[in-house]
């Protein structure tokens, strides 16, 4: 009786393993494009799997299962083995949801089609594509508004770069992790370029293989978000994907043969318990080594700013140093960077209705950049003799000895100049924790969040002349100085919490509710004695005791909205707010908007109007400095800015800061007449009252109030930015063996102006060029993907329209324009196994560089063009103003107010990325 039962066993066992049939596929939308991601499920069981990078998969199923297969967007569908191997299935778009889109609405989620709101929305695979090693530079190739460009001599700009949307700064756009607040930067924009007096959130230290998708919100949405949504919201939306990991290998280099880079990232997964939930990881670490472009400096210009410096010193002594240094010892261009970033993502199931999710992501960057060269005739060693000692060089003319007013004696020890370096180190953090699920009916979402960005900086070989005695009567600093210098830094975290609550209550009904309770905390790290006292460390001073410190405050906000389906193709939607800040008090908000759908769906009608507020940031009431300022005509000098509850402000009568006051009105047309074509037109006219500027700088050493050159912030100005965005795409082109996909995206600015009348004591026209026409008035990109066999092209064109810009002192019949420009990038991807994929760029192919010129604004200003009359100088009138704006041609490609994109020139990338 055992042996039979025995025998049955066996039987049994061999038949099922017999029924267990391997099976392999693919997953592909309608136009044959892969779908990675997608589930892949047999029915009734827990056995599945996911689609890799390419949509393939690989399962073991009884060979009569059922296949479940979904994808996010599409309709879920059902396959029959039967005894099948290997097969190819096409997911349908699912109910018009081309996109899931959850930014911009507070009640639960329609598609991007039905939305009454422009929304951008791009993947992972798109940002890739770029070429472009950070996250913000990939969106500067692919986000038509949106801008940023590093500035030619960076200091704590070169830890990250000023971004903006439509042109009205990096302080106006709202950053979110999957759907939630990202902390700002801590540094504060003080120099004369682009992004002035604003912060923004550190995004270029977000890793690109961490996220998932990105979600623009082209429309104001303080609202629904709160401060800082005056220009739009982007919401990062990280990786779910636990079933899949890859490795990728980066390397790239400048067509000058510098600027070399070397990176590696790791992005994978696991599942936690048993279906229960999911955690996704990246690890991206690189270096970036410094690129360099510095112009030829012209000698003239050197004459005529620095020729005085040094008694008897003649024009043929400035040739004889520029003949051995032709750009001046300068170093500007892109510095070396290193970084590593760390990110996870989950979610962990609790109940049968209750997710706790949870992300959070550190990131750490070492900028070495450097100050300005200080020639031998700039910091001349007549009046500092000791630099001999600090700084031996190869000057014949230096090689002497040299008295101070102590009566030491010094050896020039041919003493050639010195150049401040820069040195930058950042540490940014955010973590969020939440539990959301359904209790009765409505959605539940309850989150804490965390985050925060500290940057502290070092400056060697430089040194402090302060003529400070002793009590033995030696000076303090000068040849007794150090020549590393700790000037501190500024740090900023936050702390928020959300409690949001929706449900649809019918088919026609959804509502929402929500609050936010935020704490922010600003600190102005003190640096150390030598980088302060007197003038300081040459190059950059450090934060003084009276002008550090720590600086909080916090703020409730609570809003409610709704969305009615008035019938199946009208749709408006509605949220109010109330916020509260312990500085400055309450302020009041509201949104409306509305889409018609008609002739089947195929084309939209949207419009919105709401108003909005931004909150002066800490940064902006309480930052306090000196700096190092290049100012035209006068080289580097020592400038002041004043905070607005200071006692200087109050001598000078300045008002505190307030919230500023935004209206927006957007309509829009979207269309969608075939299947592989969509288009959405959309104009937009932003209106923002008592708008925060940093203001020009103004001498007030005539008042009497014992003051010098100073600049504050005040809400000084009320504007107007209106203009058109354009997006339309066409996919799935069949042409030969593989299929096509074009796609045009356009930002064209009809007005960026003031609307006040009240002058232009606080901001002149150098401050309103950087504020209105700093970026291009017009923006395009066009581009174009072929599929074919194992390869996948990409072209992108991005045309950079014009830019205007009135420098400081610079004459007031003249401006500068930057010529417009088509920036073409080239990119290729060769799947050689299911499990490498090989991509190459070619950033920039046609080597294209910023150019700018001179243009008249009336027959004054044409005549100064002409003119080929020699001044006093040695140069024409126009060569004069071309030194002036340049640094005497210091930073002669892209002038030092900003410029519309790279100046490094052509750049390769190779990458590859390992599936496993």
């Amino acid at each position: 009786m055992l042996k039979t039962k025995l025998c049955f066993l066996l039987t049994l066992i061999c038949g099922v393993m017999y029924a267990q049939t391997k099976i392999s596929g693919k997953v592909v939308d309608s136009t044959n494009e892969p779908l990675p991601g997608a589930s892949v499920v047999e029915k009734g069981t827990s056995n599945g799997t996911s689609t890799n990078f390419d949509g393939l998969f690989e399962l073991t199923v009884a060979d009569n299962a059922t296949l479940v297969v979904s994808f996010t967007g599409y309709e879920t569908t059902e396959v029959s083995v039967n005894g099948k191997t290997n097969f190819t299935i096409v997911l349908k778009d699912g109910v018009q949801l081309d996109e899931v889109v959850i930014t911009g609405s507070r009640t639960p989620v329609r598609s991007n089609i039905a939305s009454p709101l422009p929304i951008d929305i791009v993947g992972v695979k798109e940002l890739q594509s770029t070429g472009q090693a950070t996250f913000d530079k990939t969106l500067q190739y692919k986000i038509p508004s949106f801008n940023t460009v590093q500035t030619p001599v960076n200091d704590a700009t070169s830890l990250l770069d000023p971004y903006e949307i439509r042109n009205l700064g990096p302080s106006r756009t709202l950053i979110l992790i999957n759907g939630k607040r990202k902390n700002l930067s801590s540094l504060l924009y003080t120099q004369t370029s682009p992004g002035r007096g604003e912060t923004g959130a550190d995004i270029s230290g977000i890793p690109i293989d961490a996220i998932k998708t990105i979600q623009v919100l082209r429309d104001g949405a303080s609202a629904q978000y709160g401060s800082d949504a005056i220009a739009g919201v982007m919401n990062v939306i990280l990786k779910d994907d636990y079933a899949n990991s890859s490795a990728t290998f980066r390397a790239g280099i400048t067509g000058e043969g510098d600027g070399e880079m070397i990176g590696v990232s790791i992005n994978g997964g696991d599942e936690i318990g048993d279906d229960k939930g999911f955690i996704n990881y990246t690890i991206d670490v690189s270096k970036t080594a410094l690129a360099n472009r510095p112009g030829t400096v012209n000698a003239e210009g050197e004459f005529a700013d620095f020729g005085g410096a040094r008694p008897g010193e003649t024009l043929a002594d400035v040739r004889e140093f520029l003949s051995r240094r032709p750009d001046a010892g300068n170093i500007n261009g892109s510095p070396e960077t290193s970084a590593a970033k760390f990110l996870i993502n989950g979610s962990f199931k609790t109940a049968k209705d209750k997710d706790l999710y949870f992300n959070a992501a550190y990131v750490y960057k070492k900028v070495n950049s450097f100050a300005n060269y200080r020639t031998p005739y700039w910091r001349d060693i007549q009046d500092f003799p000791y630099l001999g000692l600090f700084f031996p060089g190869a000057n014949p003319t230096n090689t002497g000895t040299y008295t101070d007013a102590l009566g030491t004696s010094f050896n020039g020890n041919g003493y050639d100049g010195y150049l401040p370096t820069f040195e930058g180190d950042l540490a940014d953090y955010n973590a969020t924790l939440g539990l959301k699920g359904k209790i009765n009916g409505w959605n539940t979402d309850a989150s804490i969040t965390v985050g925060g960005n500290r940057q502290t900086y070092l400056v060697n070989n430089s040194h402090n002349r302060a003529e400070i005695l002793d009590a033995n009567g030696e000076y303090v600093y000068r040849q007794n100085s150090p020549i590393s210098f700790q000037p501190g830094g500024t740090a900023f975290n936050h702390i928020v919490g959300n409690i949001d609550i929706s449900k649809i209550i019918n088919d026609k009904l959804s509502f929402a509710i929500g609050t936010e309770v935020r704490g922010e905390f600003f600190d102005i790290l003190e640096g150390q004695l030598s980088s302060y006292e007197g003038i300081g460390a040459d190059s950059f001073a450090g934060n003084r005791p009276e002008n550090s410190g720590e600086f909080s405050r916090y703020n409730i906000g609570g809003y409610v909205s709704a969305s009615f389906d008035a019938t199946e193709d009208l749709l408006f939607e509605g949220t109010l707010r109330a916020e509260n800040y312990s500085d400055f008090g309450t302020t009041f908000v509201w949104k409306a908007s509305s889409r018609y759908k008609f002739l089947d769906d195929k084309y939209t009608l949207r419009a919105s109007v709401s108003t909005g507020f931004r909150a002066p940031t800490l940064h902006q009431i309480y930052t306090q400095k000196s700096q190092f300022s290049f100012v035209a005509g006068q080289g580097i000098q020592v400038v002041g800015l004043v905070n607005n509850v200071s006692p200087q402000a109050r001598q000078l009568g300045v008002p505190k800061l307030k919230a500023e006051e935004s209206t927006n009105f957007t309509v829009g047309f979207g269309a969608k007449p075939i299947k592989n074509l969509s288009f959405t037109v959309d104009y937009y006219n932003i209106q923002i009252d008592d708008r925060i500027v940093l203001g020009n700088e103004i001498d007030f050493s005539g008042t009497g109030l014992g003051l010098g050159t100073l600049s504050f912030f005040s809400n000084a100005i009320d504007t107007r930015t209106s203009g058109i965005d354009v997006v339309i795409g066409y996919k799935g082109i069949e042409l030969g063996e593989g299929k096509l996909g074009l796609n045009l995206s356009g930002n064209y600015t009809i007005e960026n102006e003031r609307t006040d009348n009240n002058g232009s004591l606080l901001v002149d026209q150098t401050q309103e060029s950087l504020l209105f026409t700093s970026r291009p008035q017009t923006k395009w990109i066009l581009g174009a993907n072929y599929t074919v066999n194992k390869f996948d092209f990409n072209i992108g064109n991005t045309y950079f329209g014009k830019t205007t810009f009135h420098q400081a002192g610079l004459d007031s019949n003249l401006r500068t324009e930057f010529i417009p420009k088509i920036v073409t990038d080239l990119g290729i991807n060769y799947n050689a196994t299911k499990n490498i994929t090989i991509a190459a760029n070619i950033n920039n192919i046609f080597n294209v560089l910023p150019e700018w010129e001179f243009v008249a604004e009336n027959q004054t200003g044409q005549d100064i063009i002409n003119s080929t009359a020699i001044t006093a100088t040695g140069l024409t009138q126009i060569q004069n103003e071309a030194n002036l704006i340049t640094f005497n041609q210091r930073y002669s490609q892209m002038t030092y107010d900003g410029y519309h994109f790279s100046q490094l020139g052509t750049l390769f990338n190779l990458s590859v990325n390992y599936r496993f």
